[in-house]
C-alpha cells in the first residue's frame, strides 16, 4: 500500500508518499514567501491551491506510482492557520472521494513526533520549535503530553519577527545564524524560563532596543544562544521528570546547527541518546503526514468526512494514541 500525505498548515504545500513499511519514497514542497512582512493566511492559501496540482504531481511521480495506486490519503488537520488547513483538507477530501480510498485526518505536532521513528528514536522526549509552536512533548499514558510550552509566540515567530525589523527577508532563521557566527561575544538578554514555560517577548523587545548600538553579528549570536539555552534547559527538565533517555529535534527552527549542538551536548551529558531527522523531515512536509497516517491506520483508525473539518487549535494532547 502507498499513503499520500498532504501538509498545509502555514507557509508550507506538501505531499510525500510512503510504502507500507512507512519507508519515504518521495517529499515534495513549496513554500509561500511573501513579498514583506509576515505571512497573510489567505495568501498561503492561495499559494497551496495553486501549487497543490503541481506539488502533488511531482510527489507521486518520484514515488514512481499513479494517483490509483495509493491507498490511504492523510492530511493535517491541525493546528494551524485556518485558510491554509482549508485548502488542504478540500484537496484530501477530493481526493479520498475520487479514489475511494480511506482519508486520515493528523495533528501536525504529533506527526513532527512520529517521524523520529525514522532514526531510531522510539520513546524520546521531542523539543517541537517552529514557527508557530514550541513545546516540550512526551508520551505519557495513551497521549503526547505537553510537558511545557512557549506563554506567548513561537520561536520561529520571534526570530522572524526579529529578522523583519532588520530587513531580512523571510524566513529569517537562516539568516540570524549565518550572523551569528561572526561573533562570540555574549551581551546579556532577558532569560526567560517560568517552570517547564518559556516566554520569548521579552527577549525579542530587548534584542531590538539593542538595535544599532552592537555589531549584528554579536545581537545574532546573543539571541541565539539566550533562546537556546532556554530550550535546552526545559527539555533537559522534561527528560528529568520522565526518566526517558531519549530526545528528539522537530520542527523548521531544529535546522539550526547551534540549537542541535547545544541540546545533543545535554542529552550526551545525561548519557542519553540524541536524535534528529533530516532536514527535509525537520520542516514542514507531506512525508511526515504520511508516515503518521500509515501508523494511525495500522492503528485502526480513519477519519470519516463528516469529521474531516479542520482544528486550528488541536492541541497535541488531544490526540489519542491507539496506535
Amino acid at each position: 500500500m502507498f499513503v499520500l500525505g498532504l501538509e498545509g498548515t502555514a507557509h508550507t504545500f506538501g505531499a510525500g508518499v510512503v510504502d507500507g513499511e512507512g519507508k519515504v519514497i518521495s517529499n515534495v514542497r513549496d513554500m509561500y514567501r511573501p513579498p514583506s512582512g509576515g505571512i497573510h493566511p489567505r495568501e498561503a492559501a492561495n499559494h497551496h491551491a495553486a501549487v497543490l496540482h503541481t506539488v502533488v504531481g511531482e510527489s507521486l511521480e518520484k514515488a514512481g506510482i499513479a494517483a490509483r495506486d495509493l491507498g490511504l490519503v492523510a492530511f493535517s488537520q491541525g493546528p494551524g492557520l485556518g485558510p491554509c488547513l482549508r485548502s488542504t483538507a478540500t484537496a484530501a477530501r477530493a481526493l479520498s472521494l475520487w479514489l475511494d480510498i480511506p482519508l486520515i485526518g493528523v495533528n501536525h505536532c504529533v506527526a513532527h513526533l512520529e517521524i523520529g521513528k525514522i532514526v531510531g528514536a522510539t520513546d524520546p522526549i521531542l523539543l517541537y520549535a517552529s514557527g508557530a509552536n514550541t513545546q516540550v512533548i512526551a508520551k505519557a499514558k495513551g497521549r503526547y503530553r505537553v510537558f511545557g510550552e512557549t506563554q506567548d509566540i513561537g520561536v520561529g515567530n520571534m526570530l522572524d519577527k526579529f529578522g523583519r525589523m532588520l530587513g531580512m527577508p523571510f524566513p529569517a532563521g537562516p539568516k540570524i545564524e549565518k550572523m551569528a557566527l561572526k561573533s562570540d561575544e555574549y551581551i546579556p538578554l532577558p532569560y526567560s524560563v517560568k517552570g517547564m514555560d518559556v516566554a520569548f517577548s521579552g527577549v525579542l523587545t530587548a534584542a531590538l532596543s539593542k538595535k544599532g548600538k552592537v555589531p549584528l553579528g554579536s545581537l545574532c549570536h546573543s539571541l541565539q544562544e539566550t533562546v537556546f539555552a532556554m530550550l535546552t534547559e526545559v527539555t533537559e527538565r522534561a527528560m528529568a521528570h520522565t526518566e526517558k533517555k531519549e530526545v528528539l529535534l522537530g520542527g523548521g527552527v531544529a535546522m539550526n546547527r547551534r540549537l542541535q549542538q547545544m541540546v545533543r551536548t545535554m542529552a550526551e551529558e545525561r548519557d542519553g541518546d540524541f536524535f534528529v531527522p533530516e532536514g527535509g523531515l525537520l520542516v514542514d512536509n507531506g512525508a511526515m503526514i504520511a508516515f503518521t497516517g500509515l501508523e494511525m491506520y495500522k492503528g485502526g483508525i480513519t477519519t470519516p468526512i463528516k469529521q474531516s473539518q479542520v482544528n486550528q487549535n488541536y492541541r497535541t494532547d488531544d490526540v489519542e494514541v491507539k496506535w
